[in-house]
């Protein structure tokens, strides 16, 4: 065979798996993603069902306790909240009046969340205020919970 023919054939092979793995990624990361609700989309939750709650700690809602903390989490804009049990390791940027992500399931009228994953802040809670001088963060340094 041709050297120049067998370039061609390599090239096309090589293209061909490049697309295939390529579409194989994107199928993957679509379909792994979970939809965030807020607090006043969770009326009809169903129990036993996870949900990824995403909201804004309650103003006056966190309450510590032996192993974890019990607060609320309330809409972004609204007014709408739910309760929710945590057991497990309180992050530090953990308080009130921060955006959360927190992986939730109905049990009786309160959402108890999973133990495996932390609290979590959002990303436009992380931003400090012009007051707090800025820190930047140890790239060494593992966080308390993996999520």
């Amino acid at each position: 065979m041709h050297p120049a023919r067998k370039r061609r054939i390599r090239l096309i092979v090589a293209l061909s798996a490049a697309v295939i793995l390529a579409c194989a990624l994107v199928y993957t990361s679509f379909g792994a993603s979970d939809e965030s609700v807020q607090p006043s989309q969770l009326t009809g939750a169903q129990p036993g069902v996870s949900y990824q709650l995403t909201g804004k700690v309650a103003d006056g809602s966190v309450r510590e306790r032996s192993g974890g903390v019990d607060f609320r989490v309330r809409d972004r804009e609204g007014s709408k909240s739910v309760p929710v049990t945590y057991t497990g390791a309180v992050p530090d940027p953990f308080r009130e009046g921060r955006e959360v992500i927190v992986t939730v399931r109905r049990q009786g009228s309160m959402f108890v969340a999973e133990r495996d994953c932390a609290i979590r802040s959002s990303r436009s809670a992380r931003r400090s205020s012009p007051k707090t001088p800025t820190r930047r963060a140890d790239p060494w340094r593992r966080s308390a919970a993996p999520c």
